[in-house]
């Protein structure tokens, strides 16, 4: 498979995945801080991460590379905090 079709299919998987969240949290199907909700979001981001390197976005890269941090943040301090 060429490369760059794969880091688009990256992209494109991203995005689907950041509108799905974002659908979901919209209609109150999940919580904000859900794993569904924080994981759709972390996987997104992870992907756009690669995707926005691979165009040399840098801007986007540390967005999406801080839009990761904050739902593995969010997703920790669930866990830690568990009862």
């Amino acid at each position: 498979m060429d490369t760059s079709l794969l880091i688009n299919i990256l992209g494109w998987t991203g995005s689907i995945l950041y509108l799905l969240a974002y659908a979901l949290i919209s209609m109150k199907k999940t919580e904000g801080d859900s794993l569904a909700y924080q994981g759709m979001n972390i996987v997104a981001g992870i992907l756009f991460v690669v995707y926005t390197l691979n165009l040399q976005a840098y801007a986007t890269t540390g967005l999406n590379a801080v839009w990761v941090a904050v739902g593995v943040f969010t997703l920790g301090r669930k866990w830690l905090t568990r009862k």
